[in-house]
């Protein structure tokens, strides 16, 4: 029997959801849908363990095939399976469950995981039509949902720790242990408040791991500064949104770009960050600046709608990251950072970013 969380089968909804559809909209930045653009979907191709598998739409039928063909399914199956398991997910209080009357289905339409194979990059694979344009685009998805937990963006870890020199104060071993052992609710804030109100400025020194620092060197020169800027706005309490802490920077302009002329400078630069990590980035391993197969990301909201966000429509996919991601504290203990500590006679303490998005 297959089981699987909310976000798992939200990959099989979104398979049902679409071919009973037949169509695809893309999202604005406000993940509000785009009435006045619909792109036909004219196939749908899924790796699975045991194959990969087409899905192409004609008239009211879905023809599976494989290297020939397999089955053909009515639309409306398709529709009403959608309705079925979009019930369950949203109905379900448990992290993990099973459907035997989903996996029936799933199982004449050659389907037999929950998940695509990992073998693959993308969720999903969808050939378009594109009035536009008039081309057939293949366009390869990570699907998100917001049926269950909202996922991260970008994980915690400690190759996203960066380190911060403490200039302007001094602090004796019992200052050291009294502002380490501050355990409040909001600690690592009211650690830097305390730093700062024995007169400490923190200056930015490096990431801790060079691979992720130089990943972002790669993006862009002065990503690392900009960013270390971002993450102590959110550590002092000035907001938790990305875009609100860019403006907040945009407005401090603390690398003293020539804004007389109202260059977005830290939003132009966050958002490439931003994609480059949506589109396979990580700060382990070194970046080559090469995208995934994924192009782009499938938004299964929290009524069932799902909207596309893509590199195909690039500006719209940046504003979307933008306007719904947020940072968040993770393990202080398993990440080690928010403590002060003394090297070679001087004070430096580490901050950490994870992203997640909102929803």
């Amino acid at each position: 029997m297959l089981t699987g969380n909310k976000g798992e089968w939200s990959e099989i909804y979104t398979l049902f959801k679409l071919l009973g559809d037949k169509q695809l909209h893309p999202g604005d930045e406000n993940l509000e849908k785009l009435q006045e653009v619909v792109y036909p979907i004219l196939k749908i191709l899924r790796s699975e363990s045991n194959g990969n598998f087409e899905y192409s739409i004609q008239d009211d039928l879905v023809i599976i095939s494989e290297s020939e063909e397999l089955a053909r399914i009515p639309i409306h199956e398709f529709k009403s399976k959608a309705e079925t398991l979009l019930n369950l997910i949203k109905g379900s209080s448990s992290s993990t469950f099973s459907s035997p009357p989903i996996e029936e289905f799933m199982e004449r339409i050659g389907c037999l995981s929950i998940k695509a194979s990992s073998t693959v990059k993308s969720d999903i694979t969808i050939v378009i039509h594109d009035a536009r344009t008039g081309e057939q685009p293949t366009l390869g998805f990570s699907i998100k949902s917001q049926l269950g937990n909202p996922s991260t963006l970008l994980n915690a870890g400690k190759t996203t720790n960066f380190v911060y020199k403490i200039t302007g104060a001094t602090f004796s071993e019992a200052e050291v242990t009294k502002i380490n052992e501050i355990s409040t609710k909001s600690k690592i804030m009211d650690r830097i408040k305390a730093i700062i109100d024995k007169s400490g400025s923190f200056s930015f020194v490096s990431t801790e791991k060079s691979i992720f620092g130089n990943n972002l060197v790669l993006i862009d020169s002065l990503l690392p500064e900009i960013l270390s800027k971002v993450v102590l706005n959110f550590y002092s309490g000035n907001s938790n949104k990305v875009n609100e802490l860019v403006e907040n920077i945009q407005e401090s302009n603390p690398l003293a770009f020539d804004v007389s002329n109202e260059h977005k400078f830290y939003s132009y630069k966050v958002k490439r960050f931003l994609t480059d990590v949506a589109l396979g980035m990580m700060p382990s391993k070194v970046w080559t600046g090469e995208y995934d197969s994924t192009g782009g990301y499938l938004i299964v909201k929290s009524d069932g709608e799902i909207l596309c966000y893509h590199l195909y429509d690039r500006n719209v996919f940046e504003e979307y990251l933008i306007n719904n991601t947020k940072l968040e504290t993770a393990s202080s203990t398993r990440h080690e950072f928010g403590t002060l500590y003394e090297e070679n006679g001087e004070y430096f303490f580490k901050l950490n970013l994870q992203i997640r998005f909102i929803k």
